[in-house]
């Protein structure tokens, strides 16, 4: 009896700590510490070198060889740029051309043109090996003129006849037709799809294509049967347009791309002196705020080449938009190329093969940089943000988690720009964990930071270290040595002389 009161009061204590968390706020709140990187699988890597007809790199509407083996072959550069998580175009089996995906002819197969069914699970088991996760892009709305059910007399009510796919918005869906969604039997068959893939090839989620193009009916059941029956699978929504993401909310997805987010972050970085400060406002008028963060898609022109045209650094655009998108709220999501970088500005230009022996060294470093920056402090995962210093083009941010203090400093300005802070205890300091900058308090207790055009800065709260003794003294006696042997060495000279 003392032994079961025992246990009851022990439950009774572990229930009522905060700290104790429900598997899904566990998940969501892992998610946080994911940086995803996108491939579309025919233009990333050719690790075969086999090629068939439908290879032809020359054309930019077919096959240029990309495959898995490709992939595992670039697996080390993937972690070494600071990713998590990869995601892949459709793998499932196209008709001719389809190299992107969407012309799905079966289900159930892997192209050929990218390998195996065992070469997708060894791509899955070597990304799990260096503690890489990988999600599958489903595609539920729309199969291939020419698959077998558009065919078939008795399965024409599985075809929405009435949806028409707009060729000129979206060229990729050309030889593509739509499900219908409110058909009982194809809901059952696209979740066993979605089954079958989970299954066999042991992903760690799913990303749905064009979830805001679906029938959200059948999105609810989709997504809700998944989740039931793999509560860890990751589920991302891909959406083609602006629209409200508060319509997800309701259902199981973990995270969601924010087009109106993309479009104004890719609009103010691409040119100098847009404020920074509407990218975040943005973001806060979007309800749900746990979001993928991108500036650009495999669908959308390239942030390169957008601010290339612009007459913009390489360098000076690209530092500026992965502090934006690695140290604010939500999930940074890159599509492949971005690192080297690489232009193109409408379809299929933005789907060109990777030019891995091109590419600026310094964005790379940088991603590396500022991914071991976003992994080593948590309040650039989880911690609270806002806006709390404005001048012009030059925005301040902070985030804080626990007892852990960050300010981010983004300067898309021509010209410095300097921000007051009075919030700190003047007991404090603010380093700068990208330039080894270091700020205290004036005699009046303000914190004063100033920042170069064009520039970025993440400081961390920490305290006060006063005067670095263990560093200033090792100089001076070095400085005095070297005073006192130019001392003697004149006036040996003289006595010489």
């Amino acid at each position: 009896m003392k032994r079961l009161t025992l246990y009851v009061l022990i439950s009774g204590l572990l229930l009522s700590f905060p700290w104790i968390v429900t598997a899904e706020e566990k998940s969501k709140t892992s998610l946080n510490e994911e940086i995803i990187y996108d491939i579309v699988i025919d233009r990333f890597n050719n690790g075969n070198q086999q090629k068939s007809e439908q290879v032809r790199t020359d054309d930019p509407y077919a096959y240029h060889g990309g495959d898995f083996q490709g992939i595992i072959m670039k697996l080390d550069d993937i972690k070494n740029l600071g990713f998590t998580t990869i995601t892949l175009s459709p793998v499932m089996a196209n008709a001719k051309d389809g190299f992107h995906g969407y012309w799905i002819e079966d289900f159930y197969e892997v192209d050929e043109q990218f390998g195996t069914m065992e070469d997708l699970k060894q791509l899955v088991e070597e990304a799990h090996k260096r503690e890489i996760k990988v999600i599958l892009e489903m595609v539920p709305n729309y199969i291939a003129k020419t698959h077998p059910i558009s065919k078939k007399t008795e399965q024409q009510d599985w075809i929405d006849q009435d949806k028409e796919i707009n060729d000129d918005e979206e060229p990729w869906l050309k030889e593509a037709v739509a499900l219908n969604q409110s058909h009982p039997e194809v809901v059952d068959y696209l979740i066993d799809v979605a089954e079958f893939w989970i299954t066999e090839t042991n992903v760690d989620g799913l990303k749905i294509h064009a979830a805001d193009k679906a029938n959200q009916d059948f999105l609810k059941t989709y997504t809700t049967k998944l989740k039931s029956n793999h509560p860890e699978l990751i589920l991302l929504a891909n959406v083609s347009s602006e629209v409200n993401i508060d319509a997800f909310t309701d259902m199981t997805f973990d995270l969601i791309e924010n087009k109106n987010v993309q479009k104004t972050l890719s609009d103010v970085l691409s040119t100098v002196n847009e404020p920074i400060s509407r990218v975040y406002d943005v973001w806060k008028d979007v309800g749900n705020q746990h979001t993928l963060i991108q500036i650009d898609d495999k669908f959308s022109e390239r942030f390169t080449h957008k601010f290339s045209e612009a007459g913009r650094n390489i360098v000076t655009a690209w530092k500026l938009a992965l502090t934006y998108m690695y140290t604010t709220p939500g999930v940074p999501y890159i599509y492949q190329g971005s690192e080297i970088p690489m232009y193109g500005k409408s379809y299929p230009e933005m789907m060109y093969l990777m030019q891995f022996n091109s590419g600026e060294p310094e964005v790379k470093e940088y991603f590396t940089q500022i991914a071991s920056l976003r992994q080593q402090f948590p309040a650039l995962q989880h911690g609270d943000f806002d806006m709390v210093s404005i001048d012009k083009g030059m925005s301040v941010f902070k985030r804080s988690y626990q007892d852990e203090t960050l300010y981010i400093v983004i300067n898309n300005d021509n010209e410095s720009r300097q921000a007051t802070l009075t919030e700190i205890d003047t007991k404090n300091q603010l380093r700068g964990l990208l330039g080894d900058d270091l700020v205290r308090a004036n005699q009046d207790g303000e914190f004063k930071i100033g920042i170069s055009r064009e520039s970025q800065e993440v400081y961390i709260v920490e305290e006060n270290s006063g005067i670095n003794w263990l560093f200033i003294v090792p100089i001076a006696l070095v400085f005095l040595l070297f005073v006192g042997s130019v001392i003697h060495l004149s006036r040996k000279q003289k006595q010489q002389a």
